[in-house]
């Protein structure tokens, strides 16, 4: 049997025409384009389908607000493989929808078994239909980014259902948003917003009032202006696709869209009045929302202007009631939620303070923050705002909650729930102990909490007045929701216990690192901290690495070696920046020597130097693989009374001929050091590899002295494995 007629004998399914949408709109968008007359209309996920009805697919071009593509079917049919695809697209009449002097796209979604990628089902599609016209016309049309024609490919559980696309472009692009801010809403997204909010009814009363009190580029503002102007988004296009498709129905369409336009005029001749207004710190991002409501043909019915949050009151003229609908930011990282928590706090304390009885809508990909509005909320709606789950909030922002907020002090306005109260109250108890002690030794960085408890996993430093917080990676037996609320509470507490600016917190995930993957980037700002350490100082760097530049448990390290260095030459051998070096030099050393593979780490330990007032005579930096080194250096005179070593736990770096394993080679290491010494020197051995196990049958030659209880801190006292460290002398 041929593969002809092997087509022709198999049933073709029926199949609805599809109008898609934002994933979380499907209810409304059933509702929307039933108002506009389409039968039979049935749900999907991110998706709607209805009967296919050629003048209904116009309307919903036209008129809805909320879909995103409307797809007219063209066939549907089972596939066995790729090549039995190709062979069934080759039946389709496409001479009947295009010419080959159109161009077309393919979009192919979906796969199986036989057709593993979208990109070769599209490349299959395009052959057929390609091959299909040169059949028929001798002519092939050519591929393009900008087509006349969209063809939609869907294969689901081996069967493909084959769309034209009506609108080209999304629908959602209604050509009015040339200019916008960071991270603007989609206009379906934001009209759906407006629709679960409550608008449509409030916009129909004599005073129907709009407020948006950070508006970015005004999407929510024109759309609810152009729905109360009655402003069909499709009259904002130039052209649909099916303009150009050969079954267009251009009188039906022409006539569709005059009354579309005298609609538009009579809401525009008639005694409409709206308050819509939006108010954004940023001047620039106000006049692009201008531009946008210009373009939109709603300027007159919105009122913009630059507005920092808080400055945020109720005006004179606006009524008793009316709708805030706000999409606030919500953080692209964790780190951001130190300022957001701050934000949607004193968002909160604002509209309680001037809006009584107005309704309140908060859209955000944030919720866990909800919280601080401290308010329940009356409806919550799942959405997504892309790929990011998010949710709209919506509250009764009643008179006796606006007269109890108008009695508060501003530090009443940040609230902490029970969790994030807990490790406030344990914050609060540490800097009691800690920071008399502090300020008795000189220093102002240090550990103010290190996973006190455990649910808490995080270590807490203080770095003059900066908080650098660190999260240690959770197991895999934690939920990882469960986890970033408690980083979250953690983030909350921090700022209220301390009572600090939040934006002077920084936060960083520390998860198991080896070699140098602890000193690599994390950012670009290059902001440098000179803090406190005794009689020295140090820059810090609190945001660019994982680690600061200083690792405050070798504290008590640092100082005894200060107090050793007068008149005596110093090695500071994977030196990172320098530190110990610069305590020797403090302490009267006759000369430092800093070596270290890294160009960065070494610079930055001029830095230090320089800090501290001295010269860099009889300082030497030098950059070079410390294993290398160490054998080269035995074949010069040059000797030292101090070794300082601390070398990584494991290192492969491509700067280094072999593979450093702290564990492995400090037997090694430490009889080279011990080469280096003079009589009567020492070598002072750190590490932080926790399971570290000192071979002292190894090495006989040596009296080893472990003092690694006597070398931590007050502040790391909870944390007896921070370091290892020992005293090495020859015998």
């Amino acid at each position: 049997m041929s593969a002809e007629n092997d087509v022709q004998q198999r049933p073709a399914p029926e199949q609805a025409m599809t109008i898609t949408c934002p994933k979380g709109l499907e209810q409304l968008l059933a509702d929307e384009i039933t108002a506009l007359g389409a039968q039979q209309v049935k749900l999907g996920v991110s998706y709607v389908g209805c009967q296919p009805d050629q003048l209904i697919g116009y309307k919903i071009c036209l008129w809805s607000r909320l879909a995103s593509r409307v797809l007219w079917p063209l066939a549907k049919f089972p596939i066995d493989d790729a090549q039995d695809m190709y062979q069934q697209l080759m039946q389709i009449p496409w001479i009947e929808h295009f010419s080959d002097r159109q161009t077309f796209r393919v979009h192919f979604n979906g796969s199986n078994d036989e057709i593993r990628n979208t990109h070769f089902g599209a490349l299959k599609v395009k052959d057929a239909i390609c091959d299909y016209f040169r059949d028929v016309s001798g002519n092939r049309p050519d591929v393009s980014d900008k087509p006349d024609v969209g063809i939609h490919i869907r294969l689901y559980r081996d069967e493909i259902s084959v769309s034209l696309d009506f609108a080209g472009d999304s629908l959602h692009r209604r050509g009015y948003r040339q200019s916008q801010g960071l991270a603007p809403l989609k206009e379906n997204l934001a009209a759906a917003l407006l629709i679960r909010a409550g608008w449509p009814a409030l916009m129909k009363t004599q005073e129907a009032a709009l407020l948006d009190p950070m508006c970015g580029s005004g999407t929510l503002l024109i759309e609810a202006a152009l729905m109360a102007a009655d402003i069909a988004p499709g009259l904002l296009r130039k052209q649909f696709a099916f303009e150009k498709w050969k079954k267009h129905q251009s009188p039906e369409w022409q006539e569709m869209r005059a009354q579309a336009q005298q609609r538009k005029e009579q809401a525009q001749q008639g005694d409409l009045e709206l308050t819509i207004a939006g108010y954004d710190m940023d001047r620039e991002v106000i006049a692009k929302a201008k531009d946008n409501a210009r373009r939109a043909g709603v300027m007159h019915f919105i009122h913009v202007a630059p507005q920092p949050l808080s400055e945020l009151t109720k005006e004179k003229g606006l009524p008793e009631t009316g709708l805030i609908l706000c999409n606030p930011p919500y953080g692209e990282r964790l780190s951001d939620e130190v300022a957001i928590g701050s934000l949607y706090a004193a968002m909160g304390h604002k509209i309680k303070q001037h809006f009584a009885n107005w309704t309140l809508a908060i859209f955000t990909g944030n919720p866990q923050q909800a919280y601080q509005f401290k308010m329940r909320s009356d409806k919550q709606y799942q959405l997504y705002n892309g790929a990011i789950a998010s949710k709209l909030f919506v509250y009764k922002v009643s008179a006796v909650s606006s007269q109890k907020v108008q009695q508060q002090t501003p530090t009443e306005v940040i609230t902490l729930n029970d969790g994030a109260q807990m490790v406030c109250n344990r914050l609060q108890k540490n800097v009691r102990k800690l920071k008399p002690w502090a300020k008795k030794q000189g220093i102002n960085c240090y550990r103010l909490y290190d996973a006190d408890m455990p649910e808490y996993a995080v270590a807490i430093d203080i770095y003059d007045d900066w908080v650098h917080i660190q999260e240690y990676a959770p197991p895999k037996s934690v939920d990882p929701d469960k986890a970033q609320n408690r980083l979250r509470e953690v983030l909350d507490a921090v700022p209220v216990a301390l009572k600090m600016d939040r934006e002077k917190v920084v936060l960083k995930q520390r998860i198991m690192q080896k070699g140098r993957k602890q000193y690599e980037k994390q950012d670009e700002q290059q902001q440098l901290l000179a803090v406190q350490e005794g009689s020295c100082r140090f820059y810090v760097n609190l945001k660019d690495y994982l680690d600061t530049g200083l690792f405050l448990d070798h504290r008590p390290i640092r100082t005894d070696i200060e107090a050793l260095a007068k008149d005596k030459d110093f090695l500071n051998l994977f030196s990172y920046t320098c530190t110990a070096s610069v305590h020797a030099a403090m302490g009267g050393a006759l000369s430092t020597v800093s070596v270290d593979m890294s160009t960065t780490y070494l610079n930055w330990g001029r830095k230090n130097l320089t800090l501290n007032g001295l010269p860099e005579k009889n300082h030497e930096f030098i950059q070079a693989d410390c294993l290398q080194w160490l054998k080269e250096a035995q074949r010069s005179p040059r000797r030292f009374d101090i070794i300082f070593m601390d070398p990584p736990s494991f290192s492969n770096s491509k700067r280094m001929d072999g593979v450093l394993d702290v564990q492995r080679d400090h037997v090694g290491l430490i009889k080279d050091c011990m080469a280096l010494l003079r009589p009567g020197g020492q070598l002072i051995f750190s590490t932080n590899y926790r399971r570290f196990k000192m071979d002292h049958d190894a090495l006989p030659e040596c009296v080893i002295d472990d003092i690694s209880a006597k070398s931590l801190p007050k502040d790391f006292a909870r944390n007896s494995k921070i370091h290892q460290c020992y005293v090495i002398e020859p015998t």
